[in-house]
């Protein structure tokens, strides 16, 4: 019996994020009641967010007839899928990676499957009458200090090699200020294809669409514990399932996983939303829902909202041991974090300074050890699946994942079923507590470096030596 410890989630954790408050602010909801008791179902999916209403939808529209029963600890959408920053990604940003994964062929095809997720998001939201603010504006790649100059090189020459039909577009100095609406901007390169949205109504809609299918989602109920067994049973604090199949979407829960736990870490991200600056934003040129990250190792990101927000984010880094989620995950974020974010903002749009911040929230993010997704099968028992390892690009992808794991869960040999042979777990990372321990200090290094380069200092060695201990994100680390 594997146990899963979620008590670091916040029943009901709304007010601090702006996505969600906006998504669940007057407008009713379908009941979606605790589990009590005992219920039977072909497949049970553990995780309410996009991974698993993803799945649950598409083995109901795939095959009608199969029960799904999806269980959610908070609400869905409640964590990292109603709180992270809308973007809407491709995989070309880590087409290296998946060719040193997975060769050339089978890296273009997962590239090109992962981008056409994001055109499946829109159209799925437009048939089901999904209001999740959808906009094609695609993706800045940016350096916001020389030292980050030229970091999406590697990449663009290596995905212009590849296909004929690039999706980048290299920015000069003053085109990427220009697509930023920031003098700190040096440089960068531009991705068409990527879209930013509103996550929590994307989630909340997939809820309802979920709903609409009859699949059978009980919030509030946490699992406990499951069992290996065929079929397994999912326990929770008042009741259990029993299904042929189990699915864990459980997000930043699945490094609790033995099998998992060596490839997958968890860290922090934290996020502010202004009030609305529709103005401001539109005299800086980034009103239109361009996505744009700078390529620092602990990212940040930022777009602005359909409603004249900036919404701004920074990866904090912080790490939780064994996987389990704290405070310093789940919120409130620091005095201290709250200023080194707004710091950031103000140093990339410094006529920004007065602008008032409505909202400020973090949130646990699945850290893969190769900045990849995984998907598969726990190796001793088959009818337990699992995806995630997201790595902070998780909107557009977990579409992918939701089709990769209802294939698996109906034993369709399709090309969906087939990206699980090509993203497995890889599980290098060392074991706790040195993960932990040494992560404090990998991280301790990292913020020291990118607080240097940001002043125009060279960084020491050490800091410099800690950096290549860390899972790339956008930039490839050597």
């Amino acid at each position: 019996m594997t146990q899963i410890d979620t008590r670091g989630l916040r029943d009901g954790a709304t007010t601090d994020c702006y996505w969600l408050r906006d998504a669940l602010g007057g407008v009713p909801a379908a009941e979606c009641p605790p589990l009590e008791g005992h219920v039977d179902a072909d497949v049970c999916i553990v995780g309410g967010g996009f991974t698993g209403l993803w799945t649950a939808i598409q083995i109901h529209d795939q095959a009608p007839s199969t029960s799904v029963v999806l269980l959610e600890a908070d609400i869905c959408g409640g964590a990292a899928s109603g709180r992270n920053g809308g973007f809407a990604m491709s995989w070309w940003s880590k087409f290296d990676k998946l060719v040193e994964v997975c060769g050339t062929e089978e890296a273009i095809r997962l590239a090109d499957l992962a981008r056409s997720s994001i055109s499946a998001i829109q159209a799925f939201c437009a048939a089901e009458g999904i209001d999740a603010q959808f906009r094609a504006g695609g993706w800045v790649w940016a350096a916001s200090n020389s030292a980050q100059m030229g970091a999406w090189e590697k990449t663009v020459q290596t995905v212009g090699a590849a296909v004929a039909d690039s999706p980048f577009e290299l920015l000069d100095a003053q085109e990427a200020r220009r697509r930023t609406g920031s003098d700190a901007v040096l440089g960068g390169a531009f991705e068409d294809g990527p879209a930013s949205l509103h996550p929590a109504r994307l989630a909340r809609g997939l809820r309802a669409a979920a709903l609409a299918r009859g699949i059978r989602i009980h919030e509030h109920t946490r699992m406990t514990s499951f069992t290996r067994t065929s079929p397994a049973t999912v326990r929770t604090g008042n009741g259990s399932v029993r299904a042929d199949k189990l699915v864990l979407a459980t997000h930043c829960g699945l490094a609790q996983v033995r099998e998992l736990r060596r490839a997958v870490f968890v860290v922090s991200s934290d996020v502010l939303a202004t009030v609305p600056i529709a103005g401001e934003l539109a005299a800086l040129g980034v009103d239109d829902g361009v996505s744009i990250s700078d390529s620092r190792l602990l990212p940040i990101y930022y777009r602005s909202t359909v409603d004249g927000r900036l919404v701004f984010g920074k990866t904090s880094g912080i790490l939780a041991f064994g996987g389990h989620l704290t405070a310093r995950q789940t919120g409130p974020v620091s005095q201290r974090r709250r200023r080194e974010l707004t710091s950031s903002l103000h140093r990339l749009y410094p006529g920004l300074a007065g602008a008032a911040i409505d909202s400020v929230w973090t949130g646990g993010v699945d850290r893969s050890a190769n900045g990849l997704p995984y998907f598969g099968r726990l190796s001793a028992a088959r009818n337990v699946l699992f995806g995630g390892g997201y790595s902070g690009n998780g909107v557009a992808p977990s579409y992918l994942g939701g089709r990769v794991l209802a294939a698996l869960a109906l034993e369709l040999p399709d090309e969906w079923a087939a990206v699980s042979d090509s993203l497995r777990p890889n599980p290098v990372l060392p074991p706790e507590p040195i993960r932990f321990v040494g992560g404090r200090l990998v991280h301790t290094g990292i913020v020291r470096k990118e607080r240097l380069e940001d002043a125009g200092r060279r960084p020491d060695p050490l800091s410099r030596f800690a950096a290549t201990l860390v899972p790339a994100t956008f930039v490839p680390v050597n």
